[in-house]
């Protein structure tokens, strides 16, 4: 077994940790003043936030300049022994949520040629959502000279009996912790142990278990179809650009150098699809400047079947004018209502004008269909249970397919890895 191992993981020695992690580098893309307090906050303490390249920050001119100094930061903290390396290491992580609820998941190693992120993939690590392949070159300009990465990924099993991760909750008193803080501006609180041969033989046979073809195909009632073992949950596009330069790097390496090197092994944080404190939100579609006569008509034309009265089939809210009405489409192309109606508006929106937007909430959707040329669509919040069985039948979900919390509560950085 080695699609999830152990790694030779680094944390921060001699550091205030709520100054060190900060959140996922995707978050706030457009609130630039968060990333400007975090900044105020940590000062001139070693950080994360001193490692990685706010999106918010993407457009700047001296883009450039800015990877050149997170290059050299990650080579100061190596030479001024910052890190403290725990070899062959698997991390047992407990997160408090603003809810109050706690997120389980143990941080290791994604190999990634187990993981294959083009459409279509039957790799045994696989997307959830549509890769855009054009967020992966200007990622790679970061991470190509990187001497160190700090993951924000996290990756999902479909551990019903939940035995994998919840099985080292059960011991968590008996290992050895390394961190236990509070996250910076209102990120909860997040406490690490190390896993001890026991935990991590648990663990790994857990994940074998999981590659089995058979109990793959009763447990989803399939056949034909290659095992999905891990899905990926947040973070796809680091891990993508992970995938993209261990692609560009491995021409150049031997056979021999090509099983062990570094790069072939991303960090992640592995959780159980049915943790308790995991929740989908869905996320709505809004068009702007279009006709909603015309679009309506389209999508009766698309999808013939098409119904205004419960025929069974998938149900999308169609919003104009502060007007809301169902509609049910049987013999549904997707899975999901979602994916459906996400077929029909890129194929519309390819031929006619408009412009979407993703909108978190059904009131937001509201407010936003009641100007003139605009139209929303509300959807149904995806059952996590749906998760692996719609990425075994249909392959990767449509862009925007849903939503793991809130932006706080997504993934901060703190542990590392060379590669």
């Amino acid at each position: 077994m080695n699609i999830f191992r152990a790694a030779d993981i680094l944390l921060p020695q001699n550091s205030d940790y709520s100054k060190w992690s900060v959140v996922a580098c995707d978050q706030y893309s457009s609130e630039p003043q968060y990333w400007e307090q975090a900044a105020a906050y940590v000062g001139d303490a070693p950080s994360t936030l001193k490692l990685i390249f706010p999106e918010a920050y993407l457009g700047e001119e001296n883009a450039d300049e800015r990877i050149k100094t997170i290059n050299a930061t990650m080579r100061q903290y190596l030479a001024d022994g910052i890190f403290a390396e725990y070899p062959d290491a698997l991390i047992y992580v407990e997160r408090t949520l603003s809810d109050g609820k706690t997120r389980r998941g143990i941080v290791g190693a994604i190999d990634l040629e187990k993981y294959d992120y083009s459409v279509g993939s039957q790799s045994a690590v696989r997307a959830t959502e549509g890769t855009i392949v054009s967020r992966i070159p200007p990622r790679q300009r970061i991470r190509r000279n990187a001497p160190i990465e700090l993951p924000h990924i996290i990756m999902l099993i479909d551990d019903r009996e939940k035995k994998i991760v919840e099985g080292v909750t059960a011991r968590k008193t008996e290992l050895a912790k390394v961190y236990d803080f509070e996250l910076m501006q209102d990120g909860g609180h997040i406490a690490g142990y190390i896993l001890d041969d026991k935990a991590k033989t648990a663990v790994l046979r857990g994940l074998d278990k999981l590659e089995d073809k058979a109990g793959f195909e009763k447990k989803y009632g399939v056949k034909d179809k290659e095992v999905l073992v891990i899905a990926v949950g947040d973070g796809n596009h680091s891990l993508a650009t992970a995938k993209a330069c261990w692609e560009e790097l491995k021409p150049t390496l031997t056979d021999e150098q090509r099983n062990t090197h570094p790069a072939r092994f991303a960090l992640a944080e592995l959780g159980n699809l049915h943790d308790d404190s995991l929740e989908f939100e869905p996320i709505h579609r809004v068009v702007f400047g279009v006709d909603g006569d015309k679009i309506e008509t389209a999508l009766k034309a698309y999808y013939p079947q098409l119904s205004e009265t419960d025929n069974g089939g998938q149900k999308i809210t169609i919003v104009r004018g502060g007007i809301e009405r169902a509609v049910y489409i049987s013999d549904a192309p997707s899975n999901l209502a979602v994916g459906t109606l996400q077929k029909f508006l890129d194929d519309y929106l390819a031929e006619n004008d408009g412009e979407i937007d993703y909108i978190h909430g059904a009131d937001v959707v509201r407010s936003l269909a009641v100007a003139d040329n605009s139209i929303g669509f509300i959807v149904d919040a995806m059952e996590k249970d749906d998760l692996f069985m719609t990425v075994i039948k249909d392959g990767a979900l449509p862009r925007k397919t849903f939503s793991m919390g809130e932006a706080h509560d997504k993934r901060f950085y703190l542990e590392a890895k060379k590669i």
